[in-house]
């Protein structure tokens, strides 16, 4: 074979190999992205904040209401409350769950999301990295002694404070329902 009759080949082999990949990856499926593959995703990029990013998702002027749980990995009874926070969010969708992990923001990847995935966590994960605790958590609630973990429950009106685990996912229920 001469030259320009092996390019025509080689080139015929290109176009064709590019139409089967490109006919092959069109989906023509138009079924829409179900929940949850949606929550699959929620905690692929978990942003790391400083206490001073974090602030403003404590507060409110919104009718939403929020429930926002401070949690380790390594905390046993965090890990214990976490399947009641997160049935506590799918039974009630209109009150805005975030997961604010106090874990090591090298181990986000080796480590966190792992975990996440394992444990079924589908509500929105934050991470908090600042190192001035003593400065952050006194602005959060002047009477939390920073033990884990720790759960703020607001709307605009009030904020209630919870330095303990919850037991059940109706203790969750019972203690929401204290916000006017």
């Amino acid at each position: 074979m001469n030259t320009n009759t092996l390019n025509h080949l080689k080139s015929t082999v290109y176009i064709i190999l590019a139409l089967i990949t490109f006919t092959s990856c069109n989906d023509t499926n138009t079924e829409k992205t179900t929940t949850s593959e949606v929550k699959e995703n929620v905690n692929q990029d978990i942003p790391v904040y400083d206490f001073n990013e974090f602030e403003p998702l404590i507060y409110t002027d919104s009718d939403t209401t929020y429930l926002i749980n401070f949690w380790a990995m390594w905390c046993a009874p965090c890990v214990k409350e976490l399947p009641y926070i997160e049935a506590f969010a799918e039974k009630h969708p209109n009150v805005e769950v975030i997961l604010v992990s106090l874990d090591f923001p090298k181990d986000m990847e080796t480590k966190l999301k792992p975990f996440l995935k394992k444990k079924n966590i589908n509500q929105k994960v934050v991470l908090l990295d600042d190192p001035d605790s003593n400065s952050w958590i006194d602005k959060i609630d002047p009477n939390w002694s920073g033990a884990i973990p720790f759960t703020i429950m607001f709307n605009k009106n009030e904020r209630l404070f919870y330095e303990r685990s919850f037991e059940s996912l109706e203790d969750l229920e019972n203690q929401i329902k204290k916000l006017n």
